[in-house]
């Protein structure tokens, strides 16, 4: 059967039990329960002949709302959580990519003005990016040999629950100070890549540069970019303040701080890999480089796939859905 006759010939059904289910009161569980197995019959008939197709999508949808109406019980609380990061955050993240994107370049472009300016000046590292301390401290490092034995001081698990602890904090900065209309998460954000810039070309001028970065990195690349995500989430709620759209202000605030605190809760899982890499994985600098490129790219690969990929075709889903959902409400 072609797949026009088929929804033509079951849309008046389908629209018939996206009704019971809508109207939760007065639901009678014999006819629920027929309509539901004649309706799972239809997505797995739509799965064999039209796979991937905006009907197997429909279908698909309304199977899981039936599900959770019908046998809903208390593990639902359990599925919340893998819920909202599997479709709630993302779908909601996407309308916020805008904001991600000015946060990453405010942040590029400061790690390149660190950068610059400790190749400048000499003091500058001292000054504003790294304080006389930590300095001392790896030049001393450097002598000895071991310029990343910084890492190797604390024991793996203590390290891992500080680092991690302190990630999460550093978040919270990045979007507390987003209560000042996001200027605040935008200072902060251009703190933090001074500091990595003017780090980075330290390392650069001691001949170091790829020992560091390969070390730094693996780490690394997890937790500045969810830094930068934490610091999305500070424009997110600043934003709610200056741009109500057609929205009550204190309304359209709430809501970017809602958005916001979602866009944090879902770096927490992250600060904690990252933690878990530079408590555990970073310490063994003997490891050979592909080793490290590989744990690189492969946590990059992740933060953009999250954060970048899966929103985008998670709303291209939703958006196809919605609109095969219009066509049969507008044909019946």
């Amino acid at each position: 059967m072609r797949e026009a006759a088929f929804v033509k010939q079951n849309k008046d059904k389908w629209l018939r039990f996206e009704t019971i289910l809508t109207n939760k009161t007065n639901i009678d569980p014999d006819l629920l329960s027929d309509l539901y197995i004649e309706i799972t019959d239809h997505l797995s008939y739509a799965k064999t002949f039209y796979a991937n197709s905006n009907t197997e999508r429909y279908l698909n949808q309304i199977a899981s709302k039936a599900h959770q109406s019908i046998y809903k019980t208390k593990k639902e609380a359990k599925n919340r959580l893998i819920t909202f990061f599997t479709t709630e955050f993302p779908l909601m993240f996407h309308k916020h990519h805008r904001e991600l994107l000015i946060t990453f370049l405010v942040f590029a472009f400061f790690t390149f003005v660190g950068a610059f300016s400790t190749a400048s000046d000499d003091d500058f590292v001292r000054s504003f990016g790294l304080s006389d301390g930590y300095v001392n401290m790896t030049l001393e490092n450097i002598e000895k040999g071991d310029p990343m034995a910084v890492y190797k001081e604390q024991g793996e698990f203590n390290m891992f629950l500080g680092i991690t602890l302190n990630n999460i904090k550093v978040a919270l900065f990045a979007f507390g100070y987003g209560i000042l209309f996001g200027v605040g998460s935008l200072y902060f954000m251009m703190r933090n890549a001074i500091m990595l810039g003017s780090f980075q070309y330290f390392f650069y001028k001691q001949g170091l540069l790829w020992e560091s970065a390969r070390t730094i990195w693996i780490h690394g690349t997890i937790e500045i970019s969810v830094i930068i995500i934490a610091g999305c989430a500070g424009l997110v709620m600043g934003n709610g303040m200056l741009f109500t759209g057609t929205l009550p202000r204190l309304e359209a605030f709430k809501r970017g701080v809602i958005n916001g605190l979602k866009i944090l809760m879902s770096t927490i899982p992250f600060f904690i890999v990252a933690g878990f890499l530079e408590g555990f994985v970073t310490r063994h600098t003997e490891m050979p480089d592909w080793l490290a490129i590989l744990i690189i790219l492969g946590s990059l690969a992740l933060i953009i796939f999250y954060y970048v990929i899966y929103p985008i075709r998670l709303h291209k889903k939703e958006q196809a859905f919605t609109e095969f959902k219009n066509k049969i409400e507008l044909t019946n």
